[in-house]
């Protein structure tokens, strides 16, 4: 018996020993990200940028893969698919966690995947045509309150960040307005800067050149503090709208198989990465911060995430269509 416990022992530590000495030596081929968007928003942008980092503190190549759809599903049924050792990595966005509460989903970002870090936090600016009647975003509960359901508000889906954001604002606020729902806010913007859409939550990257330009209006941040990005504006909270804090989020993936000592490499050069100079000032640019998290740290943040939408899902009434 003595000998079969030595025996044992020996092979865990040597397998424990090799694992070890994978992770020293991992990339040994060209790395890939899967973004689940198409090529041009925010997170490919991050991801474009994380991809220069790591290309340059693992000496390999690392291509960005985009793969739009299904709320993720497609770039997720990617990573599935692709060998367990860290070379294909996901970058998840909060729609990933969402998706999933409304629509029948055979992946779950953390049962069946392994979370690597969490790379960056923003969060959204609540802006509103300069032709309604409101300056601030408590005048924009009052109007809402004196005319039920007459304003219009766009998002990018339902069930998007965006749209999540919007029916907590009128559970947080007892108001009631109409979703109109785009296939992307590229097309909303259209509406909305039109003046055919009375308001939105927006990125604030992509919402800063026109509140600059005068053709929307920014009445409040959706996070806890205010964006450096946007100094000038006020959180929801201090706009008078507690509540309303909705911090949107990347994140890294990975198979599930994928040794920990990889995964834990990976994470220490994602905090590395979003830390260094270059990298902050350009998200602070983009109304953005690096986070950096550890596995476990990323995996408690997802499930919250889930649970929260979960909870607004069901307030809401939000039905998948």
């Amino acid at each position: 018996m003595n000998t079969r416990i030595r025996i044992t022992l020996l092979a865990l530590s040597t397998a424990l020993l090799s694992i070890g000495a994978n992770a020293q030596t991992f990339p040994t081929r060209p790395m890939r990200i899967l973004v689940p968007l198409a090529p041009g928003g925010g997170a490919d942008s991050v991801t474009r940028n994380l991809a220069a980092s790591f290309s340059e503190a693992f000496a390999q190549t690392v291509v960005v893969d985009n793969r739009p759809g299904a709320g993720s599903l497609v770039a997720l049924q990617t990573l599935a698919d692709a060998a367990p050792d860290g070379h294909t990595l996901m970058m998840i966005t909060g729609t990933t966690v969402i998706y999933p509460l409304l629509y029948p989903s055979k992946l779950d970002p953390v049962r069946d995947f392994a979370p690597v870090s969490q790379v960056t936090a923003q969060g959204y600016v609540l802006v509103a045509h300069p032709t309604l009647p409101v300056k601030t975003a408590t005048d924009l509960v009052k109007y809402a309150k004196a005319n039920p359901e007459k304003l219009t508000y766009a998002s990018s889906g339902i069930g998007s960040p965006i749209h999540m954001t919007t029916e907590l604002f009128q559970i947080a606020t007892g108001t009631k307005m109409t979703h109109v729902p785009y296939k992307g806010m590229g097309a909303a913007y259209a509406d909305l800067v039109g003046g055919r859409i009375s308001f939105s939550f927006a990125t604030i990257i992509s919402a800063q050149q026109h509140i600059k330009a005068g053709r929307l209006r920014a009445l409040g941040v959706s996070m806890g503090k205010r964006a450096p990005a946007m100094p000038e504006t006020p959180t929801m909270a201090e706009a008078g709208i507690p509540g309303v804090v909705v911090v949107n989020w990347y994140g890294l993936i990975a198979p599930k198989a994928v040794p920990k000592p990889i995964i834990a490499r990976i994470a220490t050069e994602t905090t590395k990465a979003v830390k260094a100079p270059a990298m902050e000032k350009h998200l602070i640019a983009d109304g953005s911060e690096g986070v950096g998290s550890t596995p476990a740290e990323f995996t408690v943040h997802i499930k919250a995430e889930s649970e929260r939408w979960k909870r607004v899902i069901k307030q809401s009434g939000i039905k998948a269509q």
